[in-house]
């Protein structure tokens, strides 16, 4: 029997740094397609993220999560801790939208639309325009600072910290009310809180964006990690072709090399990657898809009267030749399930009942006799109206035995009010059969019976006294 065991390496544990100091990546500006692509994506994501917090709907934020009061209003739909449900539908929606894009494209979300990617990029534009080119700032790097260097540096630093602050205070924004969030921070009126987390998201911000950028990409965020066990034969991901690049060698435009590829090794594409790796040595977990590398590759090509697509999106079938399968089981198991849940997610939304209602007994006295011998439980309810909208509701109780229900049955709940209201039932002692019997305390519309809801409940007899 053939022995197909991996053979194992000796590794010196001497030899090997288990940490080890960023070096820093001077990123080489690029144009192309897929620069542009990621320059308009990301500027609709900038303007989504700092507009929607402006928007107003019914005289108040359209998207506001009021934690104090625990309402979370979306435009027209308002949702409550008992939503919770919801959120966790669209978490997982999230989830296979995100792996049926990675089995489909690998970790393009990571290069066009992921925060961290466009804020990197962002701090990278500002950088280039107050310090200069990519050669301009590794030499100045070397050199001692200067005045001039040090206004430069002020400048980029200052700017830094203005787009962090106005990314803190738009996220504090879709949690405290942003119209009045800013005249209480520039009066300095916020509440302590608010201060703490505007302080945090600010230095988050400017040390993630600013200093750590690509050290968040591959070591802090899990799914550089867990990526490659959804990736397969048929991903389409930013390849370096080597059966046309290889052997590599430098060469004059328009001097044919027999002997070489296409790859003139200029390391453009290695100074253009905002993770620093070099894509021709094949699919590594820090690249994230963002075909800087291409675009750069492209003009190389475009240059020197070559066909571009040396580096370029493509798969591993595709490359040694092979036929690429779009539709595969992997995908439509990804898509279908993403499908579903959407679905029931916007079915629920659809059919939730925009009323609730809790039942709390008296726990000072379960029940007591009344002076004509009936029994008399005593309860709170907790109604709330999860519209923005006042409703007249009908209250009304169900039970195997007859019940007098002791309170308004109709009553006005003004638009997200939550209201309490004390209720008493009272039962004939002769009617009670057993220690404990079942209730149900019922809400419903008044235009529309058919919606309501429903909370179960007990009633104690006599002989739990």
């Amino acid at each position: 029997m053939s022995d197909d065991r991996i053979a194992a390496v000796q590794v010196d544990p001497q030899s090997t740094d288990l940490y080890a100091s960023r070096e820093k990546i001077y990123v080489r500006r690029v144009k192309g397609l897929y620069r542009a692509l990621r320059l308009y994506g990301g500027a609709f994501l900038f303007a989504l993220y700092f507009g929607v917090v402006w928007l107003q709907w019914n005289g108040r934020q359209a998207v506001w999560f009021d934690l104090p009061s625990r309402e979370f209003h979306i435009f027209g739909l308002t949702l409550w801790p008992q939503d919770f449900t919801l959120l966790t539908f669209a978490l997982i929606i999230c989830a296979f939208g995100l792996f049926f894009i990675t089995v489909f494209a690998g970790r393009v979300w990571c290069g066009y639309a992921c925060p961290q990617s466009v804020w990197t990029w962002i701090y990278m534009f500002i950088e280039e325009k107050t310090e200069g080119p990519r050669n301009v700032r590794i030499r100045q790097d070397k050199q001692k600072l200067t005045q001039k260097l040090l206004a430069q540096r002020t400048a980029k630093h200052v700017l830094w910290l203005i787009v962090a602050l106005a990314t803190a205070i738009t996220f504090v924004g879709y949690f405290a009310p942003i119209r009045e969030l800013i005249p209480n921070l520039f009066t300095l009126q916020i509440s302590g809180w608010a201060a703490f987390w505007l302080f945090f998201f600010t230095a988050a911000t400017y040390i993630n964006a600013g200093w750590m950028r690509e050290q968040v990409c591959i070591y802090m965020c899990p799914y550089a990690r867990f990526q490659s066990v959804m990736f397969d034969a048929d991903t389409l991901v930013v390849s370096y072709d080597k059966n046309r690049g290889e052997p590599r060698g430098s060469r004059k435009r328009g001097v044919e090399v027999s002997d070489k590829g296409d790859c003139i090794d200029c390391q453009i594409c290695v100074q253009v990657c905002p993770t620093g790796i070099d894509i021709r040595n094949g699919l590594q977990y820090e690249c994230i898809t963002c075909a800087a590398c291409i675009d750069a590759c492209d003009d190389v090509m475009n240059k020197m009267g070559y066909e571009p697509g040396l580096i370029r999106y493509t798969t591993e079938n595709a490359l040694n030749g092979k036929p690429t399968k779009i539709l595969r089981p992997r995908l439509f198991g990804y898509g279908a399930l993403m499908v579903l849940m959407i679905g029931i997610l916007a079915a629920w939304i659809s059919l939730r009942v925009p009323l609730d209602i809790d039942v709390m007994r008296e726990r000072d006295q379960l029940s007591r006799v009344l002076s004509d011998g009936r029994i008399e439980n005593v309860y709170t309810l907790q109604l709330l109206n999860m519209t923005e909208r006042p409703q007249t509701v009908n209250l009304l109780i169900e039970s195997d035995i007859e019940i007098s229900f002791i309170g308004p049955t109709t009553l006005t709940l003004d638009g997200s009010a939550n209201q309490t209201l004390p209720v008493r039932l009272v039962a004939e002692g002769d009617d009670i059969t057993l220690p404990v019997h079942d209730v149900d305390f019922i809400m419903s519309l008044a235009d529309d019976p058919d919606t309501s809801v429903k909370q179960e409940s007990r009633f104690i007899g006599r002989s739990n006294l």
